[in-house]
């Protein structure tokens, strides 16, 4: 009897050691990964085109934005505490790249203009990015979009480079900008 019993508990004992060691080579791997530059179907595809209005005025904003070498899509809402975290380093990196023939374009997802135009003018707004409405989330649908904020970067091809979820920092969005600017100079 005490033989079976010790062979039971060095064989759970084992077990266990496995399922550690298991446990500890997946999450060691995750480590390594940046979990907000997050795999989309879009990556290397061309951008989804789509004409959306302004918050506030007259007019309206394609994307991707026709001049630009790059375009910085963002989704936000009012309602989304983490689109609070990153807008001050997307305000930083619209600022920061502004003779680089970047351009940012904000969507305000699921979200009343009233609201967003509340959010924006209590968190900062800068004219060098463009506020769109996105009625009936168009451009959320076509971009697969998930929950906010969620930014994604398109390259001077007109191919999405990136896709961002959850908040963006100004060293992320800026590292990737110069990424794409780069490739575009050597052609």
């Amino acid at each position: 009897m005490r033989s079976r019993t010790g062979r039971i508990a060095m064989t759970l004992a084992g077990l266990v050691v496995i399922v550690t060691a298991v446990m500890a080579a997946v999450f060691a791997s995750r480590l390594s990964v940046d979990p907000r530059a997050t795999p989309s179907p879009l990556i290397g595809e061309p951008a989804p085109v789509v004409n959306l209005p302004l918050l506030e005025g007259a007019g309206e904003v394609t994307i991707p934005h026709p001049e630009a070498k790059v375009t910085i899509v963002n989704f936000f809402a009012s309602w989304c505490l983490e689109c609070r975290v990153e807008h001050a380093d997307l305000l930083a990196v619209a600022e920061a790249f502004s003779g680089a023939g970047v351009r940012m374009i904000q969507v305000a997802y699921q979200d009343r203009s009233d609201d967003a135009i509340a959010f924006l003018n209590e968190m900062g707004i800068s004219t060098l990015i463009r506020y769109v409405a996105d009625p009936g989330s168009r451009a959320a649908i076509s971009f697969g979009v998930f929950g906010v904020p969620e930014t994604y970067l398109i390259g001077p091809d007109g191919r999405v480079a990136e896709r961002i979820t959850g908040p963006s920092t100004a060293l992320q969005l800026g590292e990737e900008i110069d990424r794409l600017l780069e490739t575009d100079r050597r052609g």
